[in-house]
């Protein structure tokens, strides 16, 4: 979802190092290695298995041989017949019915294909449900982003110790990965839209079920990921970003200002805030990493919005290989816009009913803390969707090997792009019974994926003139 700037003076990330000397070591180490770099293009040859023996992704082309987990044939390239022009997407698969459900009685004949954040929510909730539907491969981009993304093959690079990636354009970097940084570029920079203005809530939901929205305004503009754009005239600015809150009253006419870089490590994302009752346009302190995502109650980080986001030199990251697991996957039912939150939101967790679990093949990638920094997580583990880059599952662990948050990005594609991107986004605190849920604009228009945004529309004498309207 968004990225929200930090309420002034709130805390910045844990570092052991101080932000300076983090920023000049690493600056250090990319001199001393710049001479020799790190070339994660693949060759030509190679290239070539994309939209053959690969889909135009990089996910592998064929199913499975018990068919449970189809081939890829395109994903869903037009709306169903039942979407209606400016409603939310509608579900395609509705006469679909259950496979099966998980339940706590069943776990173990079905603990192959779970991740162990879903384990631990069959520990922690004995109600908790898994209900497991045909598996549909839908997830479809634009034809210019499968170009992008067979001349991103061939040419980008990481930069040395994977903190940042250039010779790159419009969507995911590295289609055919050789290491787990790079899978991880892959969800930072897929493509998700040219931009995007939406309406949306999010709610930090106590353990009786109890929970106050807060309804905001997004508008994106994505730099990085316009048709046609050049790596010279995005400037290694990613995207734009202006959030306004909308209600409740006591918090409504803040305003924030994100701009966020290619390589947040050489230019860190900066950030602005206006909050209604001090008149003020401020410079918000350092955005990133295990910062509080503001209102959240403590409940969710930065570097958790959108499920993961931000450069991610504060791990060293490797693969844990590519398996078949429930993911949650054509969330229609959470989307649909004949729910509202008290449907969605109940006690422990969100409403099992409305969700839908498919088979899917997904990357895992596993974070573990550079010596030296100090993150909440000394450990996460990414579960990536090889057919859209999308993270839809994380799992963050304390100092002591302990889950303490699991996350869940329930996806679909957005027709009128077409684009997967997550619906509904859930980060449950293992311990607290507590959760956070983002995403809840069921009873609001549903996302514009071409609202004609412009640049100076996100400058900050922008947001001086929207704040006096």
């Amino acid at each position: 979802m968004s990225l929200i700037a930090l309420k002034a003076g709130a805390r910045a990330p844990k570092l052991l190092l101080r932000k300076g000397a983090v920023l000049a070591m690493l600056s250090a180490t990319a001199l001393c290695l710049s001479s020799v770099g790190v070339q994660a293009k693949v060759p030509a040859d190679q290239a070539k298995k994309l939209g053959t023996s690969l889909t135009p992704v990089g996910a592998e082309m064929n199913g499975t041989p018990d068919g449970v987990i189809p081939p890829w044939t395109g994903g869903i390239t037009s709306p169903p017949a039942n979407y209606v022009e400016g409603e939310h997407e509608a579900d395609p698969f509705s006469q679909d019915g259950t496979r099966f459900v998980v339940t706590k009685e069943n776990l173990d004949k079905h603990a192959s294909v779970l991740s162990e954040g879903h384990k631990a929510m069959f520990e922690k909730h004995p109600g908790y449900t898994m209900p497991v539907y045909p598996t549909h491969r839908s997830a479809s981009y634009p034809e210019f982003v499968y170009k992008a993304l067979k001349k991103n093959a061939t040419t980008a690079e990481l930069m040395p110790r994977g903190t940042g990636v250039r010779k790159a354009i419009t969507t995911s970097p590295f289609p055919i990965p050789q290491e787990a940084v790079e899978i991880v570029w892959n969800h930072v920079l897929r493509f998700r839209g040219e931009e995007v203005a939406m309406r949306t809530g999010f709610s930090a939901v106590a353990p009786d079920g109890t929970a106050n929205t807060i309804l905001y305004s997004q508008e994106y503009l994505f730099n990085y990921s316009k048709e046609g754009a050049t790596i010279r005239e995005i400037d290694n600015n990613l995207f734009m970003l202006k959030t306004e809150v909308l209600a409740p009253a006591k918090l409504a006419g803040t305003i924030n200002l994100i701009h966020e870089s290619v390589d947040l490590v050489a230019s860190p994302r900066k950030a602005w805030r206006y909050v209604a009752g001090e008149r003020r346009l401020r410079r918000s302190p350092y955005l990133a990493y295990d910062a509080e995502f503001p209102n959240s109650q403590g409940l969710k980080f930065i570097d958790q919005i959108d499920m993961y986001n931000g450069a991610p030199d504060q791990y060293e990251w490797t693969m844990a290989g590519k398996k078949e697991i429930l993911i949650p996957y054509n969330a229609y039912k959470l989307h649909s816009g004949k729910v509202g939150e008290t449907d969605i939101i109940k006690k422990g967790h969100i409403n099992q009913d409305l969700t839908r679990y498919e088979l899917h093949r997904v990357w895992v990638v596993e974070g573990e803390r550079r010596t030296g920094i100090q993150h909440a997580f000394a450990k996460r583990t990414l579960y990536v969707d090889e057919d859209s880059w999308q993270v839809v599952l994380e799992e963050g662990y304390n100092e002591d090997g302990k889950l303490t948050r699991f996350a869940e990005g329930h996806m679909i594609n957005y027709y009128t792009v077409p684009v997967p991107w997550t619906t509904t986004e859930v980060t449950y605190d293992m311990e607290s019974g507590r959760y956070f849920v983002e995403g809840l604009d069921n009873r609001e228009r549903p996302r514009d994926f071409a609202p004609r945004l412009k640049e100076q529309d996100f400058s900050t004498s922008a947001v001086r003139r929207d704040a006096k309207r």
